[in-house]
């Protein structure tokens, strides 16, 4: 990652006090003219703001596109995720690499730089720089099994970037003063500890949110009027073809992100943290220590007290024709679905777009009931149940590959800036157990029948590699 302390600056004053995504091209603002001025601290964490729904834009259209969620049906975006091939010296993967790295650098530049020279900062928006340098850290780990996290510095290693991840939030703790936000704070926390194995520390700060903030939701924002449109509701709903398709099985689910009115007025947010993954933590850690009855209960839980008392919507989503490279999608509602060869065939997946307003769930949404939690009697059974939930709870957050335990490589130019890089860091992590050649995304429809048959249920494929590296980290 390039030492970008100049350009930082300038991108700190990108977003204006009033928190407008707006960009500003000002080349004489230099450090000696914005380090020290008052309210420098406050624009500097706008910016930070701007860049976070930057790096989101980045993150989760890629990476939804690499896992089991969607396929890119006719969109100009990356052609070879879907397969999944990722390389090196894919533009795309240098792209993500340098939105993150520049949201970290940015934490680091504003706590050692901004603040400590701005008299009229506060404790409060030094958490907020330290919370967003430690998502910073979290999706390096979760999304790349090492990464420079300075410039052109030493390689850090999935568990140490979520360890630097634990430090910023655990600094951000200590300095907030708004309850909310320090529940986010902890309910990241929980994440790191997730991502690291650590199964007590996790199991703790999910139980605390549980028992104080269950509905917690932390989002990202966009603004479509000054230049940072939401990516993913671009792909899923905004755009003539909706060029993103969910698999057939995940069709109810989208689109997440609408607009009513002028698509640029109305830019939807995305989640980054919400109460749903304290239970789903939570649960898993029970599972992994054998409490079958506890993680039953508490996913129980999480449907009826958090998932169901989520927004919905009722929006017209005729235009979600399904037209592209790939035009056989079921279109209609009586059209049923087969996670697999194995699998019953079940209604209630497709949604008639054409036949009317189709109802959204803004935050989250399940097809899992409690019935099928108590039918569950067996751990891979149970198992199951929570691999779904989480794919479909987590649908369009840019979630669901680094469950399926794949990881980017360092990108073509930062080896060939970074002399700490070694040759297999820019290798791509893709476990044997996921299918090429569109594999994840292929299905069969037979019309006749009105049944769509997926090639492969991932969730089953999870369970049974569950003890492989980088999955389901709180079994092992």
């Amino acid at each position: 990652m390039k030492n970008i302390s100049k350009i930082l600056c300038a991108a700190g004053l990108a977003v204006l006090a009033s928190c407008q995504l707006k960009d500003v091209d000002n080349p004489n603002i230099t450090d000696e003219s914005f380090v020290g001025t008052t309210q420098s601290s406050s624009i500097w964490l706008n910016g930070m703001y701007r860049q976070l729904a930057l790096t989101l834009n980045e993150v989760v259209s890629f990476t939804e596109i690499t896992s089991d969620n969607y396929y890119n049906n006719s969109s100009l975006s990356n052609k070879v995720f879907d397969f999944p091939t990722i390389l090196y010296s894919d533009l795309d993967v240098d792209n993500m690499q340098r939105a993150i790295g520049r949201l970290t650098q940015m934490a680091d530049y504003g706590l050692t730089r901004i603040v400590p020279a701005d008299v009229t900062t506060t404790k409060d928006i030094n958490a907020e720089i330290n919370f967003l340098g430690g998502y910073a850290c979290l999706l390096s780990g979760e999304l790349y099994n090492a990464l420079p996290l300075t410039a052109a510095g030493q390689v850090a290693s999935a568990n140490e970037c979520f360890q630097k991840a634990v430090a910023y939030f655990n600094a951000a703790i200590a300095l907030q003063t708004d309850a909310a936000k320090k529940n986010g704070y902890t309910l990241a926390l929980a994440r790191a500890y997730y991502g690291m194995a650590n199964r007590t520390n996790a199991l703790q700060a999910a139980q605390t949110i549980i028992a104080n903030a269950p509905m917690l939701l932390v989002e990202a924002k966009f603004d479509g009027i000054n230049g940072v449109s939401n990516t993913m509701q671009t792909y899923t709903f905004s755009s003539s073809t909706n060029t993103y398709a969910p698999l057939p099985r995940l069709d109810f689910l989208d689109p997440k992100y609408y607009h009513v009115g002028t698509a640029n007025a109305d830019q939807k947010s995305i989640a980054i943290l919400k109460g749903e993954e304290a239970y789903l933590i939570a649960a898993e850690a029970m599972i992994g220590s054998g409490q079958l009855d506890n993680a039953r209960t508490t996913l129980k839980q999480l449907i009826s007290t958090v998932v169901n008392n989520r927004p919905t919507a009722s929006i017209n989503g005729s235009q979600a024709q399904r037209k592209g490279n790939r035009s056989d999608y079921p279109l209609l509602a009586s059209v049923q679905v087969k996670f697999d060869a194995n699998s019953p065939a079940r209604p209630g997946f497709i949604l008639g777009r054409q036949a009317g307003n189709i109802t959204v769930r803004r935050v989250s949404g399940t097809s899992v009931m409690a019935a099928d939690l108590d039918a569950a009697t067996t751990e891979d059974a149970l198992l199951y149940q929570l691999c779904l939930m989480r794919q479909e709870i987590f649908m369009s957050e840019g979630r669901r590959m680094t469950d399926l335990g794949i990881r980017f490589p360092i990108s073509q130019v930062e080896m060939q800036n970074n002399p700490n890089v070694k040759a297999e860091q820019t290798q791509a992590v893709i476990p044997s157990y996921i299918p090429g050649n569109l594999g994840m995304d292929n299905f069969g429809y037979d019309r006749t029948a009105g049944i769509v048959t997926m090639n492969f249920d991932m969730n089953r494929v999870l369970v049974q590699n569950k003890k492989a590296a980088g999955v389901l980290p709180m079994l092992k």
